[in-house]
């Protein structure tokens, strides 16, 4: 969210300014969610009337937006899977800060299985990343599909081509200039989770800011599935991932 925040607000907000809404905002109250914020409750905004580039956040399966961005000329996702094991670990983890109550009534092992077998919240998470990866296939103009392990290990690179995919390419004096870089920077893991902002403070729904920075590494899994985990989680992503050519 910090990213495609930064890249398309950055001739509003320039990169490097002291003043920069990401320095003082939590990317959730810069980047509204449809289902936690805008629609929830029942709500229907308005939303014409908020200005031009709007960017949302949504967890919300493929089936679901998929009409809606195939009709919309204007339209474009850019998805961001993570390997399943880092996943689970991660997810186990933010429960924990959520809702502390219900996560101390509830074993790693019955989280773990929960996941695995599609009970947790929007659903099995293998056939998520599926049908995302489906729909960029069929319409590679409208839906982007990233991996997290793809960013970490080349951000600049990833930041250029999330540019060029909303159609606000950097022009080669702001390569020059060492915007593609500011904007690594900035959104890095690193420099948020240190920022005041993202240590304290509540979202509008009241989910404390530090609850979406804990670690932000790759293979974190190892600390805490068991070998028995492991080799299930990679048989199920082998059954559900192959037969579309994916891997991540």
């Amino acid at each position: 969210m910090a990213i495609l925040y930064a890249i398309i607000n950055r001739h509003r907000y320039p990169i490097g300014s002291e003043d920069h809404p990401l320095l003082t905002n939590n990317p959730h109250s810069l980047v509204r969610n449809f289902e936690l914020n805008l629609y929830n409750k029942n709500a229907i905004p308005d939303l014409s009337n908020m200005p031009a580039p709007r960017l949302f956040a949504t967890h919300a399966p493929a089936l679901s937006l998929c009409d809606e961005v195939k009709n919309n000329s204007g339209c474009k996702v850019v998805y961001v899977c993570r390997n399943p094991k880092d996943s689970v670990v991660s997810f186990w983890h933010f429960l924990g800060k959520l809702k502390p109550e219900a996560a101390s009534r509830l074993s790693f092992d019955e989280f773990f299985d929960s996941f695995c077998s599609g009970v947790i919240t929007f659903g099995l998470f293998w056939d998520h990343v599926v049908d995302h990866w489906k729909a960029s296939l069929s319409m590679p103009e409208k839906v982007m599909f990233l991996s997290y392990e793809q960013i970490i290990e080349q951000p600049d690179h990833y930041v250029k081509k999330m540019a060029e995919f909303m159609g606000c390419p950097f022009s080669s004096v702001e390569e020059d200039e060492g915007v593609v870089n500011g904007i690594v920077k900035m959104c890095s893991f690193s420099h948020l989770s240190q920022l005041e902002v993202n240590k304290s403070g509540r979202t509008q729904n009241g989910v404390r800011h530090d609850s979406f920075f804990r670690r932000g590494v790759v293979g974190d899994s190892k600390n805490l599935l068991s070998s028995e985990m492991i080799n299930k989680i990679d048989r199920i992503t082998e059954e559900k991932f192959s037969p579309h050519g994916l891997t991540i």
